[in-house]
């Protein structure tokens, strides 16, 4: 992809984000723990960190918020670290967790039991129970691990917070239902509080926009991290993740987001969507306000001007 001159960038974000942030009122902001309710709906942080290192920022891009659902593909990313290869990805991942768009809401039971234990994707709160399960079987200490393998990619580094965490348990009453829907099928092997301890805690993490995306541009590096010149994850399965990403890491919105942004993304319901830009850069948005999909509704309008601005989708 050719360069774009750094200025067009600066132009580009900041006629987006004014594009964006009136679509926020079309949302509304997630209730079900104290800390998503009090979020500000007028925030708005737009952040795209190209491989060499240059950032470009607006609005909020520095405030620090629960990253929730998009811990999901650090969580993978850190499962397959810990595999080695794409044939231990193969027989351990996706032997347990599927790789098709869901269809259906990211905490349905419905299709779990129909499918007899194994979630449709890893995007979902069912595929990630069984994401951290497989940490607590590789990992001495999952969350220190996660947490410090999205610090070296962010470059500083994050924290756990213990009240979101707190909350995030006392409310955890569904996903510890797929949990032990999963177990009587065979597809969780550790004990379900531990497991839930380690997605709760992982939710909880707080980045701000620009930690983001500094932290997925090694996606956009076919898995190499530019700041350090580390290989993350292999060529191969940096791909994958992509893939999964653009299918599945907007939940049953995934279509839209693939025919409007163009890019690869998870979103989380704090108002976060992370994106990657191949061969180009890592982007965040943040905008609580969310759709009935879950989604931030500015979040996804940035992301499509941006991509139109910048001609970076995929497609």
């Amino acid at each position: 992809m050719a360069r774009i001159d750094p200025t067009n960038i600066e132009q580009a974000i900041r006629d987006s984000a004014d594009a964006a942030r009136p679509h926020a009122r079309k949302g509304e902001v997630a209730d079900y723990i104290p800390q998503l309710a009090e979020l500000d709906p007028d925030r708005f942080g737009l952040a795209l960190v190209e491989l060499d290192g240059r950032e470009h920022v607006v609005g909020d891009a520095d405030e620090c918020f629960p990253i929730q659902s998009m811990s999901k593909l650090f969580a993978l990313v850190l499962a397959m670290q810990r595999l080695g290869s794409d044939r231990g990805v193969s027989e351990e991942i996706w032997t347990r967790v599927g790789r098709e768009p869901s269809g259906d809401p990211f905490n349905s039971l419905v299709q779990l039991e129909h499918e007899r234990g194994i979630p449709r994707n890893p995007m979902i709160n069912a595929g990630a129970l069984v994401i951290a399960d497989l940490l607590i079987e590789h990992c001495s200490d999952p969350l220190d691990s996660l947490t410090g393998l999205i610090g070296e990619l962010a470059g500083e580094p994050v924290r756990i917070d213990p009240e979101v965490a707190a909350a995030e348990d006392a409310t955890s009453q569904r996903n510890r239902a797929m949990g032990n829907l999963m177990a009587s099928f065979g597809n969780l092997t550790n004990d379900i509080d531990a497991v839930l301890d380690v997605y709760n805690r992982q939710c909880a993490i707080t980045m701000s926009a620009r930690q983001i995306a500094r932290s997925v541009r090694f996606l956009a590096d076919d898995g190499v991290d530019p700041a350090s010149g580390r290989t993350v994850l292999s060529g191969s399965l940096a791909r994958r993740v992509m893939a999964v990403m653009l299918t599945c890491g907007t939940y049953d919105a995934a279509g839209d987001f693939a025919f409007s942004v163009g890019l690869p993304c998870k979103s989380g319901v704090a108002g976060g969507i992370l994106a990657v830009a191949p061969d180009h850069s890592g982007i965040c948005v943040w905008s609580p306000p969310l759709d009935a999909m879950g989604n931030s509704v500015a979040g996804r309008v940035a992301l499509h001007e941006l991509t139109e601005r910048l001609e970076l989708s995929i497609f």
